[in-house]
């Protein structure tokens, strides 16, 4: 019971946050799962892949109140999606095999690194003031492919690499938000799949799918399906700006002492 209460309180942080300050929960859940996967008997080898599995498996289904909300509203650029998705698909899918040959120190390195830098991209909060030319598909093919494998590898849904890369290229911020919810989709489902499969036939607790861990994936999608909503609310009586640039402190400060802890 105890353990069920932590991760509706790690899924009811999560949604908050998602909804007060538009980031996904992912930079969160992975840090929280950290702490709490070894008291549910995850071997401390691979509690990293479990995290960032079990968070992939979240953002499948968080994700799509998040892309059915931007799209009632106009602001999915669907000709991106469409452009972005077979390449952030394999790469998606390619994170889970590499994750695997991975030792969980290098893996939890490499999501300190990646909070670090997404906690940069919050502080700075800057938009690109024009377009800077269309990519080639080919070009396109290999960024998408990139987004998904360091997506995959951390355990977010991409936005905080799709975002500026769309605005870099022109798109108005709305369009780049809604389009990176869009893509967040195909991201989760493509890495959640190929950490399930290859951690199928690891030594992990029981009601474990692979690398996700089923009760931390069902307690988290409860609380935080309900407190989405609440953060929504929240932004339009909370100085947004002030508490991105708390949770960007944050960000750095797990990002730095995980990468203390691993190395």
């Amino acid at each position: 019971m105890f353990e069920w209460i932590l991760y509706l309180i790690a899924g009811a942080v999560a949604g908050i946050s998602a909804g007060l300050l538009g980031i996904g929960g992912g930079f969160i859940i992975v840090p929280v799962l950290l702490f709490m996967l070894p008291q549910s008997g995850v071997p401390a080898e691979m509690v990293m892949h479990v995290a960032v599995g079990t968070s992939l498996a979240t953002i499948c289904i968080t994700s799509i109140s998040s892309l059915t909300a931007h799209h009632r509203r106009g602001s999915v650029a669907w000709h991106w999606v469409r452009q972005l998705t077979p390449g952030i698909v394999v790469g998606a899918a390619l994170a889970g095999v590499i994750a695997d040959q991975l030792p969980s120190r290098v893996l939890a390195i490499l999501f300190g690194l990646g909070g670090i830098a997404m906690s940069i991209q919050i502080w700075r909060d800057k938009q690109s003031a024009k377009g800077h030319g269309q990519p080639s598909k080919w070009q396109t093919s290999l960024v998408a492919t990139g987004f998904g494998c360091l997506s995959g590898l951390v355990g977010i849904g991409g936005g905080s690499l799709v975002v500026p890369y769309l605005n870099y290229l022109g798109e108005k911020i709305t369009h780049c938000v809604g389009t990176a919810a869009a893509c967040g989709l195909p991201i989760a489902l493509a890495g959640a799949l190929s950490y399930m499969v290859v951690g199928w036939n690891e030594n992990l607790p029981q009601w474990s799918l692979g690398y996700i861990y089923v009760p931390a994936f069902s307690g988290i999608i409860v609380a935080s399906s309900l407190t989405a909503p609440l953060g929504a609310r929240l932004a339009h009586y909370l100085p947004a700006k002030q508490l991105k640039r708390v949770f960007a402190v944050f960000l750095a400060v797990v990002g730095a002492r995980i990468i203390y802890q691993s190395i």
